[in-house]
């Protein structure tokens, strides 16, 4: 990337925002067995929670990364209306309101990790011609100063034919870029946008060309390009982008390689990251770029989520091996994890000496990875492995011992704690999962009371049988432990 630090750049962007917004409902909880009434699981509750969601997740994604977004959109009279209001918080908005149509809802149950059902409230139909001429007015007044023009078309009714012409027309006059983040199938009244950004099965459904290899792909976008006079940014799953430019040759960009966890929203964070990058002064090719690497953090969020710009940055410029993010101190521990809670992720815990890493510890690791999101391993300081184990004790220093922790699959964060128990450190992080061997009852281990008192989940995992370092050590000839 050309640039050296573009994510300081993004703060001085201002973008608009106009589409369909809606308000995105995750329900979360637990299947222990199936009804009796009728075959299908019975999900008790454990909590829920509310983000933005379409027009509004793109507004949100481009505040999340320090830059200015001004969000226009349509909403009912209703309580999803208010949710979604709420969500929003301080994001300059223009939300007009149209008493004959309900607020976009959707809602999601998630049975732990899975996704079991969505269902859908929303009125589709077209506004009228009255909303119409008021979405008009408000996004012209607020076009002035911008640097781009995202027009969000999820297809729900807002961006009509008659919007978006009248929108491209008057932000191509004030010479601002518009992108369109396309859901419909003809595209021929966006003609006049300049950055379309759809995905394969949106790309062929508008032009009618299969999308499976990068001549195919080629080939559609020239087709929608001849149809809009817009150049086309494809994004691509698994093979990352392509940005198919009228007058160069096309630009391919292989994906972040990111464990997938959901994949909702993620085409919001793109075309936000895009054009907040291009309004700032950006490189389109350093801009896509950095999409890219913003949509691989993303997918690995549970439900739809932003990435702030220190996210971002650490992506860019990951610390050197030798140089580790980990172990993190409690403050920075406890802001990451608070991060990780408003983007919805199951947050697990585990803790223990880990002195000399052995298949034991691996399974206990993989185990308790399995069951959340962001895994925290908490590990004890030389000193609190001393008072434990005796002045024979540790075997390798906490450094040593972190440096192995941090490169094991599934692990999201290292802390050390001094303590005899991670009873404080427990407090201060709130997981939602606290994992611990088999060995111990659920009353021995500590801060079980603490998780259960939010509603938390206390698991205690198999052991591989005749693992321990006091046998490695024994076994070795090392001495006592």
């Amino acid at each position: 990337m050309a640039l050296s630090d573009p994510v300081s750049r993004l703060a001085s962007g201002r973008v608009v925002v106009v589409g369909d917004v809606m308000a995105d409902h995750y329900v979360s909880g637990g299947v222990a067995r199936v009804s009796d009434e009728a075959p299908v699981p019975i999900l008790k509750v454990r909590d829920d929670r509310w983000t933005p969601g379409g027009a509004a997740n793109v507004a949100a994604n481009i505040e999340a990364l320090g830059g200015e977004a001004l969000l226009i959109g349509v909403t009912g009279e209703d309580e999803t209306a208010a949710h979604l209001r709420r969500t929003i918080g301080g994001l300059a908005t223009h939300l007009i309101i149209d008493k004959h149509r309900r607020t976009t809802l959707k809602t999601r149950y998630m049975g732990g990790q899975h996704q079991m059902l969505r269902v859908d409230r929303e009125d589709a139909h077209p506004i009228g011609s009255d909303i119409e001429d008021q979405l008009i007015l408000a996004t012209s007044a607020l076009l002035t100063g911008a640097g781009a023009l995202i027009l969000s078309d999820y297809a729900k009714g807002v961006l009509t034919d008659r919007v978006i012409s009248a929108l491209i027309e008057a932000a191509n006059r004030q010479g601002i870029l518009v992108l369109v983040d396309p859901k419909r199938h003809d595209w021929r009244g966006y003609a006049g946008a300049h950055l379309i950004t759809p995905n394969r099965k949106e790309l062929q459904l508008a032009t009618g060309v299969s999308c499976e290899d990068d001549q195919a792909c080629a080939a559609a976008a020239a087709s929608a390009s001849r149809l809009t006079g817009a150049d086309i940014l494809l994004t691509r799953s698994e093979k990352g982008m392509s940005l198919f430019r009228r007058d160069r040759p096309p630009f391919h960009i292989a994906a972040e390689a990111r464990e997938v966890f959901d994949v909702s929203g993620a085409g919001d964070t793109v075309v936000a990251t895009l054009a907040l990058g291009v309004a700032a002064g950006l490189d389109l090719h350093d801009a896509v770029s950095i999409a890219n690497v913003a949509a691989g953090v993303v997918v690995g969020k549970r439900g739809t989520a932003t990435i702030s710009g220190d996210e971002l940055s650490r992506h860019l410029h990951p610390v050197p091996h030798q140089a580790l993010l980990n172990p993190m101190s409690i403050e920075e521990a406890v802001r990451v994890r608070e991060r990780w809670g408003r983007d919805g992720l199951k947050v697990g815990f585990t803790n223990g000496c880990f002195d000399i890493i052995h298949p034991g510890h691996v399974a206990l690791i993989a185990q308790a990875a399995a069951s959340c999101d962001r895994l925290i391993v908490a590990l004890n300081t030389d000193a609190s492995v001393r008072r434990l184990k005796g002045d024979s004790r540790p075997v390798q220093s906490q450094e040593a011992r972190a440096r192995v922790i941090d490169q094991m699959k599934g692990v999201a964060m290292v802390v050390f704690f001094d303590d005899d128990t991670p009873h404080s450190l427990i407090q201060a992080l709130c997981p939602d999962v606290l994992v611990k061997g088999a060995d111990y009852t659920e009353d021995q281990i500590v801060g079980a009371d603490i998780v259960r008192s939010r509603g938390g989940q206390v698991l205690r995992v198999h052991l591989v049988e005749g693992q321990s370092t006091t046998r490695i050590i024994r076994d070795a000839g090392q001495g006592s432990p």
